[in-house]
This record gives structure tokens, C-alpha cells and sequence, in this order.
């Protein structure tokens, strides 16, 4: 038998005997749920950079008259971008191939594309970091009620949600005290699919899926320090919306991580002098019960007089018109409160996260397979061959992916670490 190169690890026994041990997989929520229906995109060869733009619903304001005030047409629409790429590749030697491995591959294509998976997973995942402007929970204390998972519910569709079932994405370890605050309340006739499952199951129009990969965010200080920040000035464009805002009392002057991009900001009630500020609903701008929440879209360092000046999103506009988004307008000495690093969870309706990986060309002169991993829903590419001159069997599975979740129609979900 050929001696194996010092890389691989491939074992010879006199007895050798498949043990069928299942993999070790994580929950792979986001790819399983993840909205794929674009025309034709999966089936196209793509390359990184391919891009499909897909319509939202248009935004109106409505007069209190019989009397037409015409307002534009806007077409509104959002891009997702194939931008990420990942592969798992090995190799073997012709006398390893023949000898050891050849009637293993099946072993090796699978955990090759557990990984894959789980690459995949983690970064659609991300998406509950990156999309929501709002949310619920405050990063300190723990959310570990069917209680607070209800209020969340009724704060998410407050605002305006998609008709229909909802879906939510909470960490596979904050499950067990949800359940057993529910086994705990008093019933003559107790949830028994719940107690004997001890699974979260479905409850208020919503199902609830667990992840071991959601994502951490981690803040900035202002966020970590638990900084209250007065408004100094606000910058608009061209609209009237407000597309940044100057706060003092940062917590250190000239500190390069005051703010941290996707840090989670929220207006707070009872400053004196001021109207609590509230969103508007979504469709018919009427005053909701959701607190003004939103989301830096860059990092931002403080000044050396400690006023840091804050991208944002959504932009925010008092003045009447289809974007009119809150109740009061954003004025000097309001403040705000910045959440501390987190791990974030996801509620959306009507499908909003979406999911694309168009089909890669072949590797010619190798032989190449594409191909959709029923377990896992990952669609990939393996192509392998020889490497000229050098007795090595090359063997390559790899995808290319693009992810993206519409704001307005995500809430995000605070847990602390």
C-alpha cells in the first residue's frame, strides 16, 4: 500500500465497517424558510455581481377632501446581490483514490456540503442584524416568556405587517424557559403537545424557528456604556427627511468606536419639554403605539467635544407626505438610548428574506455537477479532476449566494449575551 501524503489522514484495517453516524448539522432555519421565487434566477449561470431587483409596494398619502391633490408615482423597489462565495476542496492521490477512498466519496460530498450549509446558514442568518430598524427588548434583560414573545408580536404587526402567518427566528437556548413558562401557568387543560414535545410550536399567527447560529452584534460604546444621548442638530436632504443626527454626551471625545454600524437606537419617553415620539403606521400614517427606533448605517466617532453624528435608517420625516413616518418632529434636546451588544433574532411576514444562487458554469475540461442538496437546500457546484503531473485527485464543491430581508417588513429581536 503507497504511503498517504502527510496531509490526508485515511485509515487501513484489516476490518473496516461503516458506522453511519449521523453529522453533526445545525438548524438551518433561514435556508429552509428563505424566499427563493425569482423568475428563472436559480436556473441562469451567474457569477458574483449578479443582481435582481424586485418591486415593493407603492407608498400614498390620502386628502381629506373630494378635492384631487395629485401626488408622484414612485416605484419602489429593492436589489439583492449575489456577493458571497464559498468552497470545500480536497485532495487525493491516484493510489489513495483507488486504494482507500474511492467507494467513500459519498462520505466525503456529504460532510463537504454539511459545511457549506452551515457557512450559508451564517451568513443569510445575518440578516436579522442588518435589516430591522425596530425591535424589542433592551439587550439586558431576558426575553424568556410566551409573554414578552406575544408583546413583540403585537409591536411588530402595530406598525403594519403582511396579512398571514409570521415567522420568527430565537436562539435555540432561550427555547427552554420560554417553554417552561408556559408549563407553568395555571390551565385546566395545559398546551399537552407543547409539555410533551417541549418544543416552542406555533402560537399567535407566528411560527417560531430555532437557530444555533444567529448573530452577535457587537456595539459601540455608547451602546456598552449605557450613554443617554440629547439631540444637537439634525442633517436633512432634499426632501425634508432626516438623514443624520449630532448627539452630545458621548460617553469619551475622539473615541473611534462611539457609534458602531448597526448599533440599535431608540427615542425615550418622559424627557421633560417633549411629546413621546412615535411611528406612524406604515399604510395610513396614523399615530401607533411603536416608539421611534432606528438603526446606524456606519460607524461614527465621537468628536473631541464628545457629540458623535449618526447616519441613519430609515430616515425620519414629521411633514406630511407618503414617507410621513413619525408623530413629532425630531427636536434639539430630545434623547435616545443605544443598545448595548446583543444577539439578534428576527419576526417577518409576507416573506420578505430572500435568497438567490444562480446556477455556476462548468469547470470544462473538468467534470462538473450541479446540483441541490436535499437536506440542507443548499444549491452547489462539485467539479474535480487531475492536476497535471502531479498524481493528485482534486475535487471542489462550491456556491455562490446572495441574501437580503426588507426592512419595513422585519422587527428585530434583542437577547442578551
Amino acid at each position: 500500500m503507497p504511503t498517504p501524503t502527510a496531509d490526508n489522514i485515511l485509515i487501513q484495517v484489516a476490518t473496516y465497517q461503516m458506522s453511519n453516524l449521523a453529522y453533526l448539522q445545525n438548524l438551518n432555519a433561514f435556508i429552509a424558510t428563505a424566499n427563493t421565487r425569482f423568475k428563472d434566477f436559480d436556473k441562469i449561470q451567474g457569477n458574483l455581481g449578479s443582481t435582481v431587483t424586485f418591486d415593493l409596494p407603492p407608498r400614498f398619502v390620502t386628502a381629506n377632501s373630494l378635492i384631487a391633490t395629485f401626488q408622484p408615482a414612485v416605484q419602489r423597489v429593492h436589489t439583492l446581490t449575489v456577493d458571497n462565495a464559498y468552497n470545500t476542496s480536497y485532495v487525493f492521490s491516484s493510489e489513495q483514490f483507488v486504494f482507500n477512498v474511492r467507494d467513500y466519496m459519498e462520505k466525503f460530498g456529504k460532510a463537504a456540503t454539511v459545511e457549506l450549509g452551515a457557512q450559508i446558514e451564517a451568513n443569510v442568518a445575518l440578516n436579522c442584524k442588518t435589516a430591522p430598524y425596530r425591535f424589542f427588548g433592551n439587550g439586558i434583560a431576558p426575553i424568556n416568556t410566551y409573554g414578552q414573545l406575544a408583546q413583540a408580536l403585537a409591536n411588530f404587526r402595530n406598525y403594519g405587517s403582511a396579512s398571514g402567518e409570521a415567522k420568527a427566528y430565537i436562539p435555540d437556548t432561550a427555547v427552554p424557559a420560554i417553554i417552561q413558562s408556559g408549563l407553568g401557568q395555571f390551565a385546566l387543560d395545559r398546551n399537552n403537545r407543547t409539555a410533551m414535545s417541549w418544543e416552542l410550536g406555533d402560537f399567535s399567527r407566528c411560527t417560531w424557528y430555532q437557530s444555533n447560529l444567529l448573530p452577535i452584534h457587537v456595539a459601540g460604546t455608547e451602546g456598552q456604556q449605557g450613554s443617554v444621548l440629547t439631540v444637537v442638530s439634525t442633517t436633512q436632504n432634499s426632501q425634508g427627511q432626516i438623514t443624520a443626527i449630532t448627539f452630545s454626551g458621548c460617553n469619551a471625545p475622539n473615541d473611534p468606536d462611539s457609534i458602531k454600524k448597526y448599533d440599535s437606537f431608540q427615542f425615550n419617553d418622559g424627557v421633560p419639554g417633549f411629546n413621546n415620539v412615535r411611528y406612524l403606521t406604515f399604510t395610513g400614517h396614523q399615530v401607533s403605539a411603536n416608539p421611534v427606533q432606528f438603526q446606524a448605517t456606519s460607524d461614527a466617532q465621537s468628536t473631541g467635544g464628545s457629540q458623535v453624528t449618526v447616519q441613519i435608517t430609515p430616515f425620519l420625516q414629521s411633514a406630511a407626505g407618503a414617507d410621513q413616518n413619525i408623530s413629532e418632529p425630531i427636536q434639539v434636546g430630545m434623547q435616545v438610548s443605544v443598545l448595548p451588544s446583543h444577539r439578534c433574532g428576527m419576526i417577518t411576514s409576507g416573506d420578505p428574506l430572500f435568497l438567490a444562487m444562480p446556477r455556476l458554469p462548468d469547470q470544462s475540461p473538468f467534470k462538473t455537477a450541479n446540483a441541490v442538496d436535499p437536506d440542507t437546500g443548499v444549491s452547489m457546484r462539485m467539479y474535480y479532476g487531475s492536476k497535471f503531473g502531479e498524481n493528485q485527485q482534486g475535487m471542489v464543491h462550491d456556491v455562490i449566494w446572495g441574501s437580503t430581508a426588507v426592512p419595513e417588513y422585519t422587527f428585530k429581536l434583542v437577547f442578551p449575551l
